[in-house]
């Protein structure tokens, strides 16, 4: 999942996208309202991450202008402030949920990943993903084959929910590094083959089949 964190303190945008990164997000970071009104309005994120008090533009109108053009990605609103009617302004102008300064990120992480599986599954569907004798909980970022854990790192799993998602489909290479690999990465497209070929060998080798010139296809399991 990529995720864009729009926040003017510096420390903080650096250190919340390091945590986010570390639990298999790919993050951008930018530090005024104008800037995070463009990128935002892209329509690559799977969620945004968005201070309130930003130069240029701030939070709750780069929030109401990305809802005025259609866009439906899940926002989640940073604030000092405290109060009901702050909360009541941010959320009026369509932002998903609420959170005040000073918060835990503990906190943080779990709005995170509750505002991607109501965006990704809908509301009170379940977040885990059955394939045959392949279990994969992305709530709890759980993998079993059978009744076996699988253990995976972040990047590991990301590039499996990846295909989970979209059981049965073909995923594309430049899918799965947009949405895992954040929008600076420049490196070896083919970081996604070596993380694949890691992934056949923890699970099983013909779970993830190869579709020459398009990408690749999570098969049911047995």
């Amino acid at each position: 999942m990529r995720l864009l964190i729009v926040e003017d303190e510096k420390r903080l945008a650096v250190s919340l996208a390091k945590g986010l990164t570390a639990e298999g997000y790919a993050v951008d970071v930018v530090h005024d309202g104008l800037e995070g009104l463009h990128r935002a309005g892209e329509g690559v994120y799977d969620l945004v991450i968005l201070d309130i008090m930003l130069p240029g533009l701030n939070g709750y109108r780069v929030c109401a202008a990305l809802r005025a053009a259609g866009h439906d990605v899940p926002i989640l609103m940073l604030t000092a402030k405290d109060g009901e009617y702050d909360e009541a302004e941010g959320l009026d102008t369509g932002a998903d949920d609420y959170l005040t300064k000073p918060f835990s990120y503990v906190v943080l992480v779990a709005r995170v990943k509750a505002l991607l599986r109501r965006r990704g599954q809908g509301a009170g569907a379940s977040p885990v993903h059955v394939h045959g004798d392949l279990k994969v909980d992305t709530a709890a970022r759980r993998v079993f084959l059978g009744e076996e854990e699988i253990t995976l790192t972040a990047k590991e799993f990301a590039v499996l929910e990846q295909l989970v998602v979209r059981a049965g489909q073909v995923v594309s290479k430049a899918q799965i590094l947009e949405h895992v690999w954040d929008f600076a990465y420049d490196g070896d497209p083919n970081i996604v083959e070596v993380y694949v070929s890691t992934l056949r060998r923890k699970l099983r080798a013909e779970l993830v089949r190869t579709v020459r010139g398009a990408g690749y296809r999570l098969e049911s399991g047995r």
